[in-house]
């Protein structure tokens, strides 16, 4: 009988001591530095938010998040590497949501937004750029030189299915023909061939042209919002839809971007990578930045970037596949029109 209690008073020790541990693993997360992939080049929006959010939020977990760029096949491997990775919460993904939301449609994955857990931050309009030695000098000229020769006028993007390509197939759209496209490994690439004069024109995004276009650097021709926007004192760039107010059905236009996880992770390690992204889009270097650079500060929660991405992810993969660009019918991954 005393052999019997003393065996059970040891399996029960042995059960308690277990989920304790177990209970005390879980709560320890994270307990080293997370990995942050950013699939494009160095210098891009993405990268720059990415690099922005992760100090913040590093600094609320108590760990390091480290950036690495993985850039390549129009933003693809660096997700899949992270969609791929074990669901432990040290692989994150930094990402415009117009280049991730139509990674179904051109091709690179089966698996949609609803499949991850995302954390909306910013959004940044597109602007249309030439080399400052251009004979572009307004939008109606660069449409004008596309029209007169179709596929010669060279626009320099991250890629297909980048914020650049989306304003580039605007262009298209009021230019009624379209441009050669050349892809480079991200915007920070796509910035400097357009400084260089390597490309006509670039239609990436205003963070990653403010600084040249205050500077003259490069002429911004015109931006793919609603209204104006002052970037400095007196330095105004136009909406595109006051040359060409027909562009109205694709404005704005520009890219949302945000972290995200795969599916999988634990509800309390997911609360607190909550509470790190909450505290990281308020804090007060993110919001300098984000000042700076003419970024918008949309932050949105998992449940709310769930609902806003079923209207953003429609626009953005009807869009491709509507101008040719994309060749599998968003429908066939349920995403409704």
């Amino acid at each position: 009988m005393k052999k019997t209690v003393i065996f059970c008073l040891v399996l029960l020790f042995t059960f308690s001591f277990a989920f304790a541990s177990g209970t005390q693993e879980k709560s320890t997360y994270p307990n080293k530095n997370i990995n942050m992939t950013v699939p494009y080049g160095a210098g891009g929006t993405t990268d720059l938010t990415a690099r922005a959010l992760a100090n913040a939020m590093g600094k609320e977990l108590g760990v390091t998040i480290n950036v690495i760029n993985t850039p390549g096949a129009g933003g693809s491997a660096g997700t899949l590497k992270v969609q791929n990775s074990a669901v432990d919460g040290y692989a994150m993904l930094a990402n415009g949501m117009l280049a991730f939301c139509t990674m179904p449609v051109n091709g690179y994955t089966d698996k949609t937004f609803k499949k991850w857990d995302i954390w909306i931050a910013t959004y940044a309009p597109n602007v249309i750029v030439v080399p400052k030695n251009s004979p572009f000098n307004s939008i109606n000229d660069l449409v004008e030189a596309i029209k007169k020769n179709p596929g010669q006028v060279t626009a320099g993007t991250a890629g297909v299915g980048s914020g650049g390509h989306f304003g580039a197939e605007v262009v298209k759209a009021v230019a009624g023909a379209p441009y050669k496209h050349i892809q480079y490994g991200g915007g920070g690439p796509a910035f400097t061939a357009t400084l260089a004069g390597e490309v006509d024109f670039c239609p990436q995004l205003l963070a990653e042209y403010k600084d040249a276009i205050i500077k003259g650097d490069v002429k911004a021709l015109c931006i793919l919002s609603d209204k104006a926007i002052e970037i400095a004192p007196g330095i105004i760039i136009p909406s595109i839809k006051e040359t060409y107010p027909e562009a109205s059905k694709y404005l704005p236009m520009g890219e949302v971007t945000g972290i995200l996880i795969p599916n999988g992770l634990p509800e309390a390690d997911l609360k607190k990578l909550d509470k790190a992204f909450e505290v990281a889009v308020k804090d007060k270097a993110f919001l300098d930045f984000c000042a700076l650079k003419s970024f918008v500060v949309t932050p949105k929660g998992r449940e709310e970037s769930q609902k806003f991405l079923e209207g953003f992810a429609s626009k953005a993969c009807y869009i491709l596949y509507d101008a040719g660009a994309a060749k599998i019918n968003p429908a066939d991954f349920g995403i409704k029109r």
